[in-house]
């Protein structure tokens, strides 16, 4: 069922149009597309239409989702609009967002908005609705929720906990690039800066993250140029991560393939991948596998000290610990998480530029103590050390660079 908004008041420019899915077990979804753009002008109208489709799927017993793919917002306009209606929702169902583009998912995420839940795709979203809905067949899964406000299980809070803790790593070096582009360029406020940033982390596909940090640690621009006589550089020879047609320019893509050969060359059944960043001179997770929430909380907090993984990147080689609960190297509060969930030996592979500094590391944890790779695959875990250096020289001589030339040309042409 299809039916184009018809609700009075809707900015002529932007459309949204429902269906409902069905199909799904114990409750449906109230779709919403939306199409066009959304001005200044255009917010109070957008959020009486948007509160009046809620309140029909809130009628129905329908679990609300605004697929936003087709959608060009500024973030301050979203941002509004989706605090004012949901604070509207308290004791209702979470309104879903699908397939925002990037600048919105971290203005959201920024802004830490109850009663939003993110996800990638529309699939994805309603996998999640099913599974919900298959746990308590005989109510809707959102009634369900109001009664017992403890439903959440505790693998769902670890999660928000460690994104939570994440982005109070991230905020200040944002509000550092903020103010950075605001003295450089006179621009009026930090929102400018933030929308100047969110623009060319999407262009490029950069994540913000690693476009703010880069922001604060790379020379001041000096002329229209800011790295004048650059050239583009050839993507390097890969032996490990060259496999399966992986584009390079795009950073999770090739840091997810990091992990997987990782863990297939080790035989490990967990593991993750972590960079650098240069602003805060920590390390930081990118991905990760089969690791439990409670060790992932224990990574995000940034506690180097007492870690393989900071003995790797310090010692600039391979460090093994064949028997956590014995080995000297680990703080007993890194022992304890690690021996709590089940890890009873690890490794951590530094990767190392041309210049030998640590960019990376890449651990892997075993369940069984006294595990040691062999030749074999500790050559290979080099290998793939050297691969992922390459690339990440590559990457940031070349796709980051283009993004900050980007955003230097922008904020140029538009300085007053």
């Amino acid at each position: 069922m299809k039916a184009p908004s018809d609700r009075p008041g809707a900015p002529a420019s932007l459309v949204i149009e429902s269906s409902v899915v069905e199909g799904l077990p114990a409750e449906g979804a109230l779709l919403l597309r939306m199409s066009g753009s959304l001005g200044t002008h255009g917010v109070q109208a957008w959020s009486a239409e948007l509160r009046g489709h809620l309140e029909q799927a809130d009628r129905a017993g329908l679990r609300p989702v605004l697929d936003m793919a087709h959608v060009q917002l500024g973030g301050a306009a979203v941002l509004r609009t989706l605090s004012e209606t949901t604070r509207m929702r308290v004791g209702r169902p979470d309104l879903i967002i699908v397939r925002a583009r990037p600048g919105v998912r971290e203005a959201v995420h920024l802004a830490r908005l109850d009663g939003v839940q993110l996800y990638a795709t529309l699939d994805e979203a309603l996998r999640e609705l099913a599974r919900a809905a298959a746990r308590v067949e005989e109510l809707p899964a959102w009634r369900s929720q109001m009664a017992d406000p403890l439903r959440p299980s505790y693998e769902d809070l670890h999660k928000e906990v460690r994104a939570l803790r994440a982005r109070v790593r991230t905020a200040p070096v944002i509000g550092m690039a903020q103010g950075t582009l605001m003295v450089r360029y006179g621009l009026p406020d930090p929102g400018c800066a933030f929308r100047a940033l969110r623009d060319a982390s999407q262009r490029f596909n950069v994540p913000l993250r690693v476009l703010v940090s880069a922001v604060v640690v790379a020379r001041p621009p000096d002329g229209e140029v800011w790295f004048p006589g650059r050239r583009a550089l050839p993507v390097p020879q890969l032996r490990l991560l060259g496999r399966g047609g992986r584009d390079p320019r795009y950073r999770r893509q090739m840091i997810e393939a990091v992990l997987r050969e990782a863990l297939a060359v080790g035989q490990a059944p967990a593991g993750y991948v972590q960079c650098v960043d240069p602003a805060v001179n920590a390390l930081m997770l990118e991905t990760h596998h089969g690791c439990a929430e409670t060790f992932l909380d224990h990574l995000v907090r940034g506690w180097d000290d007492g870690t393989a993984d900071a003995a790797a990147r310090i010692r600039g080689r391979r460090v093994s610990v064949p028997d956590v609960a014995a080995d000297a190297l680990l703080s007993d509060e890194c022992r304890r998480a690690l021996l709590t969930t089940g890890t009873h030996a690890l490794q951590s592979v530094p990767v190392l530029s041309s210049a030998g500094s640590c960019t990376g590391v890449i651990s892997l944890h075993w369940p069984d103590a006294g595990h040691r790779p062999t030749a074999a695959q500790a050559e290979a875990f080099g290998v793939l050390a050297s691969d992922m250096a390459a690339w990440l020289s590559w990457y940031h001589r070349s796709v980051l660079l283009d993004a900050l030339e980007h955003l230097h040309r922008m904020l140029t042409c538009s300085a007053p």
